[in-house]
């Protein structure tokens, strides 16, 4: 979510002072679900909400309908709220009815339009409506909604206890949320902060067996250490052979430009602000705090000729083909034998 959607999202509910009409978009559904009820619970008591609620899909309305929906008053409260699920699936003549809505909205009329992830900017919507945009977090910003999160629900959380839990479970807000309320649930009575302890139990992932530390010992060519981690890895939430390629791809990709950096004459000092810029533009996913893995890349940067990661890059490539296509019988054969070409490849650059 850019800052500046955040700041009219707070600034309107903390006023209680609504704009008629939002567009609520983006590629994080979480986030844009969160609006969405945090918008109806500022605007609406719980008790007037029967009658003053509206949830329709656009797609199933006409245009008498819609604008049936649109016209009608607030019954015993002062304002009424329409949310118009995935906006951009209206039908053509229906579209019309909210085009010509938009440019003169009731004004005991709150109306909240989403659009999917995926879906393409709306300029006609944005432009006659506030536009709210939630975009994916970045793996900064991930520690900082945990420990947000955390307090909206009544409980603190260790900074050891976010690096596991980011570890373990990506950077998917549904998810880390879910294991947030269980984790409360978990604690209660016991402590007011959740640890370290409490997230191994709960999520089921120790310090030492995530998919950073699987990153981590690739990166360091500890072959023993990585073909131990893999079948802990495999068994973590949503995690596959698939995403393992694409993390450990990400990371090859992202010791590849320190190389290059480093090869061009940047110090080793600075090649750590290097990364954290670079991260910023392209929004990469780690998985796991930036710093932790800035570290890491860091000290492999040094550690990896160009022709062992350019080697590296192939073997990836060739294992994403592979699996994708079906033409393994065990993902974690395929990673085994994946994790011993990467590491093996530069102990020969080294012994080269």
């Amino acid at each position: 979510m850019s800052a500046s959607s955040l700041k009219t999202l707070r600034d309107a509910i903390k006023r209680r002072s609504f704009d008629g009409a939002y567009f609520i978009w983006g590629e994080d559904d979480y986030q844009k679900d969160d609006a969405v009820r945090q918008l109806v619970d500022a605007a609406l008591d719980p008790g007037a909400r029967d009658f003053n609620l509206d949830t329709r899909r656009s797609a199933e309305l006409d245009p008498e309908g819609l604008g049936v929906l649109l016209s009608t008053p607030p019954m015993m409260a002062e304002k009424r709220v329409i949310v118009l699920r995935d906006v951009g699936a209206l039908k053509k003549d229906a579209r019309k009815v909210l085009d010509e809505y938009l440019k003169r909205p009731a004004p005991d009329l709150m109306l909240l339009m989403t659009a999917p992830a995926g879906s393409k900017a709306d300029a006609t919507l944005s432009a006659l409506s506030t536009s709210l945009q939630f975009d994916l977090l970045t793996g900064d910003r991930i520690p900082r909604w945990i420990t947000h999160r955390a307090g909206e629900i009544g409980v603190k959380i260790s900074e050891p206890a976010i690096e596991l839990l980011q570890a373990a479970v990506g950077s998917d807000l549904h998810q880390l949320s879910g294991e947030l309320d269980k984790l409360a649930s978990y604690i209660e009575g016991n402590s007011e902060e959740i640890g370290e302890d409490a997230v191994a139990a709960v999520v089921g992932v120790r310090r030492g067996e995530t998919q950073a530390d699987l990153l981590d010992a690739v990166a360091e060519r500890n072959a023993p250490l990585a073909l131990g981690l893999i079948s802990h890895v495999l068994t973590q939430p949503k995690t596959t052979g698939v995403s393992i390629v694409m993390a450990l791809s990400t990371q090859m990709l992202a010791i590849s430009w320190g190389r290059a950096r480093l090869d061009e004459g940047l110090s080793r000092a600075r090649l750590a602000q290097e990364y954290f810029d670079l991260l910023k533009q392209t929004g990469a996913f780690t998985g796991r705090p930036w710093g932790s893995a800035t570290a890491v890349w860091v000290r492999a940067a040094e550690r990896w000729t160009r022709e062992s990661l350019d080697r590296a890059l192939d073997s990836l490539l060739e294992a994403d083909v592979a699996l994708k296509e079906s033409r393994v019988s065990s993902e974690e054969q395929l990673l085994a034998t994946v994790v011993l070409s990467l590491c093996a490849v530069d102990e020969q650059s080294a012994a080269a």
